[in-house]
Parts: structure tokens; sequence; C-alpha cells
């Protein structure tokens, strides 16, 4: 089985950007516990401060379905879009 590596960028709306580092802080340690994440990772882009890049990995197909069931990221999905105006999620395979 291989690992799922994944990139998972979103950018702020103009003036959202302290509201939704906080959102997107808070996924960072449930996630790091969820069975099967090996890395879970939240950066922000230093030339631009809207654009915050998490950088993923799991050890299976099944363990990232499971994370997209969880509490943490139902929450995210009901109150991000709100805060977002662009995102892009991109999962991997490693050639």
């Amino acid at each position: 089985m291989s690992e799922i590596p994944g990139v998972a960028i979103f950018v702020a709306k103009p003036g959202e950007e302290a509201k939704l580092e906080v959102l997107l802080r808070g996924l960072v340690e449930p996630t790091r516990q969820e069975p099967g994440c090996l890395q879970y990772d939240l950066h922000v882009d230093i030339k631009e401060p809207r654009r915050f890049v998490f950088i993923e990995r799991w050890e299976s197909q099944e363990a990232l379905a499971g994370h997209g069931k969880t509490a943490h990221i139902a929450y995210f999905r009901e109150h991000g879009p709100a805060l977002i105006e662009h995102k892009e999620v991109d999962f991997l395979r490693k050639i």
C-alpha cells in the first residue's frame, strides 16, 4: 500500500486572513491524531499572506476517506466557505 501525499491550498477572501488562519489551525492537531495521518502541516505563503497551504500524507486511501468524515472537517466545511476566495485540493501518486 502506497502513501498518499496531498496539497490543499486555501486563499482567504480579502480581510478574512486572520479568521481563516484560526479555522485552519484548528484542524491541525485533531487531524494529526487521526488513524493513518502521517503528516499534516499548515503553512502560509511568504509572498501572499492570504494563501494557506497544507502539506499532508496519509497511510492509505481508507485513512484519507476517514479524514473527510471527521467532526472537525465537517465544522470546517460549514464555516470555511464564507472565508475562502479560492481552494484547490490535490492528492498525488509518487512516480
